[in-house]
């Protein structure tokens, strides 16, 4: 234990810029077990076993199944908008975010995992809640400043940005839980491309 907390840097540096690659490790291993297994599969012990650690050893970076998943879904939304860069109002274009829907249909475990979490952090001290909450601030904000960049102050409908906001987040969580249900029945991209026909502004889909 001293020698993490030792002054001058030296081995308590490494130990902590080793840790914080374990714990990038355990995130990504978390990823595959997650899109392989779905939610329900994706167990402390399965991610343990992938990483080469003890289910002990991992609760030793991660004490929670909910904290882990938080963290897997928190970098999922940095790898989601890392490469992309934002208009110039502060937002993302509609047809990053058309291709995003798109995306989300090939990676079924990772959206479920998304919406089971979300239904389930709705609950008073869920570990996961405070992580959505500050979530939505954040992709409000970021959605009224793309419906602003692509349509001004005011939508065709009349809505200003920070009022159709809202209903745009609503849309993208709400066809997820929908297509999860009925895969089959709900064409997840076609349907927001519909939405966002709705909107005043078509997305045409990729390829």
């Amino acid at each position: 234990m001293a020698e993490r907390t030792r002054s001058g840097g030296g081995d308590g540096t490494r130990h902590g810029a080793r840790g914080e690659e374990r714990r990038a490790e355990i995130v990504r291993r978390a990823l595959e077990v997650i899109a392989e297994r779905g939610y329900r599969g994706a167990t402390l012990g399965a991610v343990a076993e992938r990483v080469g650690l003890t289910q002990q050893g991992l609760l030793h970076y991660f004490p929670t199944k909910e904290a882990l998943l938080v963290a897997v879904l928190d970098e999922r939304d940095q790898w989601d908008t890392g490469s992309t860069r934002p208009t110039a109002s502060g937002g993302w274009p509609l047809d990053l975010l058309a291709s995003l829907v798109e995306y989300n249909a090939m990676r079924p475990g990772v959206v479920q995992t998304f919406s089971a979490l979300l239904g389930e952090s709705v609950t008073d001290d869920h570990p996961a809640r405070e992580f959505f909450t500050r979530r939505y601030e954040r992709v409000r904000a970021e959605m009224a400043a793309t419906l602003r960049g692509e349509f001004g102050d005011r939508l065709p409908g009349g809505l200003t940005p920070e009022e159709a906001a809202p209903l745009l987040v609503a849309v993208m969580d709400g066809l997820q839980y929908q297509w999860l249900h009925d895969p089959e029945g709900v064409d997840m991209p076609a349907a927001f491309r519909s939405f966002l026909t709705l909107l005043g502004r078509s997305a045409a889909p990729r390829g």
